[in-house]
């Protein structure tokens, strides 16, 4: 089976963490050529028509938040005035990709050591799922978790000191995409379209 090449673009380090865990859970024989952190939306957002331009020649996997935009199609009609290229998949975590860690919720409780009941069955409706998320870590009774997600008391910062580099253990170790998909639509959207992706390769 050829490999499909295929670039990624994302907001931050635990989004490129996602994606490469969806690509390597899709069980497409996919080929990760450059990984473009754009640290937040501005920078995809005005670069969106050139990688959708540069997608005729090598397939790029873009990924970004939705945040407090209206719906998905309201930001792929902003972003990109032309046609989509069949090799641009552009897809947008609702409401932000810690949404879709969540979503495999039997998994995260584990990771945090809290009840699944605390988490909502459909976090696609969660208005601020990183809030939501620093709250939970605040029950964790597992120290490292809590000290390295949740903000000390007396930081001006949102996310703790160690916010990234745990949550990427829980997905590079425990997330499960076919689980997670279940208590998100928008997953369940993003990880279809990586499933049934075949590039198409213009003369």
């Amino acid at each position: 089976m050829t490999d499909i090449p295929i670039n990624l673009v994302f907001e931050d380090v635990l989004s490129e963490a996602v994606l490469k865990q969806m690509l390597k859970q899709s069980q497409r024989p996919f080929s990760v050529g450059s990984c473009s952190n754009k640290k937040g939306f501005g920078d995809i957002k005005n670069n969106l028509p050139a990688y959708n331009n540069a997608a005729k020649g090598m397939p790029y996997l873009v990924l970004t938040d939705l945040d407090n935009a209206e719906c998905p199609l309201v930001i792929l009609s902003e972003w990109l005035t032309q046609p989509k290229h069949p090799n641009l998949l552009f897809r947008i975590a609702v409401k932000e990709v810690e949404a879709w860690l969540l979503a495999h919720r039997e998994g995260f409780a584990e990771f945090l050591g809290i009840s699944v009941d605390l988490i909502p069955a459909d976090v696609d409706k969660v208005s601020d799922p990183k809030q939501l998320l620093i709250n939970l870590a605040k029950k964790s009774k597992k120290r490292e978790l809590r000290e390295g997600i949740v903000p000390d008391r007396n930081s001006t910062a949102k996310i703790g000191k160690d916010y990234n580099g745990q949550l990427i253990q829980f997905v590079d170790r425990n997330w499960q995409v076919a689980l997670a998909q279940t208590n998100s639509p928008s997953l369940e959207r993003a990880m279809n379209a990586i499933v049934n992706f075949q590039p198409t390769w213009e003369n």
